[in-house]
């Protein structure tokens, strides 16, 4: 909704007015419906704003109160707005007149430093408290906006992108060898298992749950929230469960709706998406509103090479969802003519950064460039929801039945899966008995290859950087070992470097559009719940994500909510779309090898290899891991360029 930036400097009001408009002037390029500024003796504050919610519109921001010689800049859309207005004694007929930033503002006067912890929503926030000379800043639970900031000295300095950080007075631009080797070494989306640096030296990020506090030349970062013991959920039958979800999903997504705007929603033909559109699109008639669905479909020239299991076009089963929802727009969207490969120096000159997410980067796009055509001030999604909404690994749950010595249970649970899902018995029970006693089958294994990650990274910078030894643990996870499902699933909410990554994406594209990603999915209240559940709810007679299909029947279709046969699989084209451009693009690659600029930094002889094991390559072999590598190695290279 907003870009937000300020400085608090101590060495006089030349140069706090110098590096102020130098600041303010980057942020030029965001559109904004309003921008704003505040000077205090030492600390300048600033927001390009974008009106999202109907208290945004005319939002005065940055915010100062005489009285308590506060003064707020704020990136925020707050979903618990009536529920912190109680807590403050603040009536409905005001609470109707009060922007997200005056509630906080507020909320912080009562609350202290302990006031995110009374927020739910998507934000991070500064504020200057003139009395105490404190900055104090914020960032939610799971990290859906970023924040950036540099200290040098007598200079503290933050913002909603990094390239305004470079810009400062005296300020020398350099790449982090840590970070770089770091996202060049973890093979899977992750960038950085540092929550705490940037690929720029001197810049860092708070992370996600955190407050920042900065006095007396010091900074304070402190962690207000983590998913650790979250008590389980105990109620009296399984109905109960399904209106005890329905209740607080119901509640997630509303929440998300608010807009004076239009309202889109990313669209496939899975549950995660569906339930969201859903529950979306009856709240949105009652309001006289439509839901916008887009939806991502292959290019028409692609011939489907996957499995009978998968599926690249799900037209099927996302008209199936449409048909049966209604008051749903829908908009299919091929994106003829990109690839990720034209995509690369958008993304990178959006992101500031590399990134590895390039099979969907397309589409990604493309959904919130048509959000932007439709003036849509919301984007809705399922993102989050494989580890909430629709959680229900059955053949984990099922090895833990093996293991934990209940053989009938598991028996008939896998008769009843195998029915459903059409997988033979045999394959099942082989499964689950790797799962459960892996050690019974390591003499069959032939060792665990090199992970794709580390081969992308060079030796020497490896050596260098100690990285190898650092993420030990990541790597030896990733390359192979299997961990046990509860406690993936609680590893993952506590890991603040996936936020890192989420709320980057997140919070540049919806600047760059003027359309908010929202996802329900991730709803701190919905995570609480869906960790409180047994996980007999998830997985039982046979049937895998049991709880959120018995609790959609009202919203999805049976073909969508019991399908357990096939799943979609976005986007199995991405190789077909960049095979006209093949000579161009291993033509970059081998001149890639032979720059200096990357010497010592990428593996080129890894690279080398690649190219010579494919130098015609078939649209079927995407997911090859080689062309994977080869694909991160030309982004890494051009943001190096760049730089």
């Amino acid at each position: 909704m907003s870009a937000i930036a300020g400085i608090v400097h101590t060495e006089g009001q030349q140069a706090l007015w110098e590096d102020s408009w130098r600041l303010y002037a980057s942020l030029g390029h965001i559109p904004a419906d309003t921008t704003g500024v505040w000077k205090g003796d030492e600390a300048f504050l600033s927001c390009h704003a974008q009106w999202i919610t109907l208290e945004s519109v005319n939002e005065k921001l940055p915010l100062y109160d005489e009285e308590s010689q506060l003064t707020i800049t704020s990136d925020a859309i707050l979903d618990n707005r009536e529920q912190l207005a109680d807590q403050l004694q603040i009536s409905r007929a005001e609470l109707a007149g009060l922007a997200d930033s005056e509630l906080i503002l507020r909320a912080y006067h009562r609350f202290g430093e302990d006031v995110a912890g009374h927020l739910l929503g998507d934000f991070v926030f500064a504020i200057w408290d003139e009395r105490r000379r404190m900055l104090f800043a914020a960032r939610d639970i799971t990290g859906m906006r970023a924040f950036y900031y540099r200290h040098d000295g007598s200079r503290f300095a933050f913002c909603t992108l990094m390239k305004p950080l470079l810009e400062l007075g005296g300020v020398q631009k350099a790449l982090d060898e840590n970070w770089l080797s770091e996202f060049l070494a973890i093979p899977d989306m992750h960038d950085s298992a540092d929550i705490h640096s940037t690929v720029y030296r001197g810049v860092n990020q708070l992370p996600s749950a955190h407050t920042l506090t900065f006095r007396n030349g010091r900074i304070e970062l402190r962690q207000y929230h983590r998913w650790d013991d979250v008590e389980p959920l105990r109620l009296k039958s399984d109905e109960d469960y399904v209106e005890a979800f329905r209740e607080v999903f119901s509640q997630a997504v509303g929440s998300r709706l608010r807009t004076h705007r239009q309202v889109a929603a990313a669209l496939s033909g899975g549950l995660d998406s569906g339930a969201v559109a859903g529950f979306a699109s009856g709240t949105l008639r009652s309001q006289g509103k439509q839901l916008q669905a887009y939806s991502y479909v292959p290019v028409a020239d692609f011939t489907d090479y996957t499995s009978k299991t998968l599926l690249a076009d799900e037209r099927p089963f996302i008209r199936s969802t449409i048909n049966h929802v209604g008051n749903i727009s829908e908009n299919y969207l091929d994106f003829e003519g990109r690839s990720p490969l034209s995509e690369v120096d958008t993304w990178l000159n959006m992101m500031e950064m590399p990134y590895k997410y390039f099979e969907n980067s397309f589409w990604i796009r493309g959904f919130y460039e048509k959000a932007s055509e439709q003036d849509a001030g919301i984007l809705l999604t399922g993102a989050r929801g494989n580890f909430t909404i629709s959680w229900g690994p059955a053949l984990d749950y099922y090895a833990s039945l093996l293991k934990s010595g209940r053989y009938f249970r598991w028996f008939r649970e896998m008769q009843q899966y195998s029915e459903r899902t059409g997988m033979a018995f045999s394959r099942i029970a082989r499964i689950t008995g790797r799962k459960a006693f892996p050690d019974w089958f390591k003499g069959n294994n032939k060792g665990t290859a090199q992970p794709a990650g580390a081969q992308l990274i060079h030796p020497d910078l490896a050596r260098r950087t100690g990285v190898l030894e650092r993420l030990k643990s990541i790597l030896v996870l990733q390359g192979g070992a299997r961990a046990d499902a509860l406690q993936v699933r609680a590893d993952k909410f506590n890991n603040l470097a996936i936020a890192n990554k989420n709320g980057a994406v997140a919070t540049k594209c919806s600047l760059r559009y003027r359309a908010w990603e929202r996802d329900p999915t991730s709803d701190p209240r919905v995570i609480r719940f869906c960790l409180s559940v047994p996980i007999e709810q998830y997985v039982r007679q046979g049937t895998d994500r049991s709880l959120i299909r018995r609790a959609t029947s009202p919203e999805l279709p049976d073909k969508v909510r019991l399908n357990q046969r096939v799943r979609g699989v976005q986007p199995a084209d991405w190789l077909h779309r960049i095979l006209p451009e093949w000579q161009t693009f291993t033509s970059e690659l081998q001149t890639l090898c032979s720059d200096s600029q990357v010497a010592g930094i990428l593996n080129t002889d890894r690279i080398k290899s690649a190219l010579a094991n494919f130098p015609s390559p078939r649209p079927e072999l995407a997911s090859h891991p080689d062309l994977r590598l080869m694909m991160h190695s030309l982004i890494v290279y051009r943001f190096i360029q760049k730089f």
